[in-house]
């Protein structure tokens, strides 16, 4: 007799790995369809945890040219391998994906590779490598297949001379001039790899801003530290043609808002203008699930869509497109499907740009508090009157708290600064349960430590900074 599963997960990515593990916990019998070879998705094979294994290397490097000497280190010129560095972060890549596999074996969930799609109601149909075909008779279905790289219209992406972040990953040698198209978290974070290690940086952003979507106070902040690291900018520029050459490439530009054409050339370019839902060849029309106007499953309150049993997580739902963000709501659809209240509060989802410094938020910016009419006071503290970051060299950036002026309710923080991406988890957790920037500034921090900085700029939405 062929085996009935309670929940086939489609995409084994962070989303789908964890939802799948937390099914299985709960007494389900679990399966997952993936159609790599590896497991964990975008992030763990060719995103998240690769761009960090280079972010954290190249910083060393950077470093180790430019910083050891101020603390009294003497080293010789740093030599760059990178072959060895990209080894380092294949190791990583292979470390983690091998950990899916551990967590699978140990939480009995079966495993299937090839391309899934839905059948019908209850049957998910699993493509193999070699053209073969087999269906899986489940209960439910979660559908967690991730996103895709965004590209520009007319514009080909060859992986070699125009690449994606797969590509931009993979680089057999440091271009002299880098284009980034694009100045979001990917392109920031992938731009900032390639300049510490050598390469001449110029990024171009369609909007007259950086990481759209943050708070604007950080961001400008933000750029003027990334200028004085190399970094050039051109913002309110849109591309219209790359052109391939025997050298690299030539980029033509012009201004967002029309103007004349300005043509730069570059050895690599990276377009890094975002990500879209990966929904296509999954089977979803024919069993009448539905898609928004960007491709993004409709799902209800409890993650499913208007097909009962079939449920969709992570990017290609909507709300921001975050590995952490799919986990928890593959945690909820687990619990859900158990019988359980599994809830995401989508309030307090943290997120991080893994620059040096970092920049990190949770909750409302002051442009979101403003557009929504919320009364809100601030409190901000810099990092050069800190002193665990004068000790280290770290100076640059500051916390800024968002408090709402009638509860003193904090409804945002805000971190531009080394180890903002740690940080910024104590905000999340006051945050989670309602906590106010009084409990915030009440609560001891050690010293001394940068998280005292966080301490210092609620106690500064009272006007009562004791280092300012």
């Amino acid at each position: 007799m062929s085996t009935i599963y309670d929940l086939v997960v489609i995409g084994t990515g962070p989303g789908g790995y964890v939802c799948a593990i937390r099914a299985s916990q709960l007494g389900l019998k679990v399966a997952v369809v993936e159609k790599r070879k590896t497991h964990g998705g975008t992030c763990l094979n060719i995103g998240c945890i690769p761009s960090k294994a280079l972010l954290y290397a190249s910083e060393l490097f950077d470093e180790a040219g430019h910083e050891f000497a101020h603390l009294g280190i003497k080293v010789p010129t740093p030599e760059l391998d990178l072959p060895g560095m990209m080894k380092h972060k294949t190791d990583v890549v292979d470390s983690n994906v091998g950990g899916i596999n551990f967590l699978f074996k140990k939480n009995k969930i079966d495993v299937f590779h090839g391309i899934g799609s839905i059948v019908s109601k209850g049957n998910v149909g699993v493509q193999a490598d070699d053209g073969t075909n087999q269906v899986i008779e489940t209960r439910s279905i979660v559908v967690a297949t991730g996103s895709d790289v965004a590209r520009l219209p007319g514009i080909d992406i060859d992986e070699k001379v125009v690449v994606s972040s797969t590509g931009a990953l993979e680089l057999d040698k440091v271009p002299a001039k880098l284009i980034v198209v694009g100045a979001g978290v990917i392109g920031l974070e992938l731009g900032s790899v390639w300049r510490r290690l050598g390469a001449e940086v110029t990024v171009v952003e369609y909007l007259d801003r950086i990481l759209p979507g943050m708070d604007l106070e950080i961001c400008k902040a933000f750029q003027r530290i990334l200028t004085k690291q190399g970094f050039a900018f051109k913002l309110g520029t849109k591309v219209t043609a790359v052109e391939t050459t025997a050298s690299g490439a030539k980029v033509s530009l012009e201004p967002a808002a029309g103007g004349a054409v300005e043509t730069i050339e570059a050895d690599v370019v990276l377009v890094a203008i975002g990500r879209v839902p990966y929904t296509d060849g999954l089977g979803l029309e024919g069993v009448g699930i539905t898609r928004d106007g960007r491709g993004r499953i409709e799902v209800d309150a409890h993650f499913q869509t208007k097909v009962q049993g079939i449920y969709a997580i992570g990017d290609v739902i909507r709300g921001p497109m975050l590995a952490h963000k799919a986990e928890d709501e593959g945690i909820a659809v687990a619990e859900i499907l158990a019988g359980q209240h599994g809830h995401v509060n989508y309030d307090v989802i943290p997120g991080v740009v893994y620059t040096m410094p970092e920049v990190a938020s949770v909750g409302r910016s002051e442009e979101e508090l403003k557009a929504a009419g919320v009364d809100y006071a601030v409190g901000k503290f810099n990092f050069v009157a800190n002193g665990r970051a004068k000790s280290q060299r770290h100076t640059d950036g500051f916390v800024k708290v968002l408090a709402d002026k009638a509860t003193d309710r904090v409804l945002g923080v805000h971190i531009l600064g080394a180890g903002a991406g740690e940080i910024i988890h104590e905000a999340a957790v006051l945050m989670e349960f309602g906590g106010s920037a009084e409990d915030l500034a009440r609560t001891c921090h050690a010293h001394p430590t940068l998280s005292e900085a966080v301490k210092e700029a609620a106690m500064a939405v009272d006007k009562r900074a004791i280092h300012m």
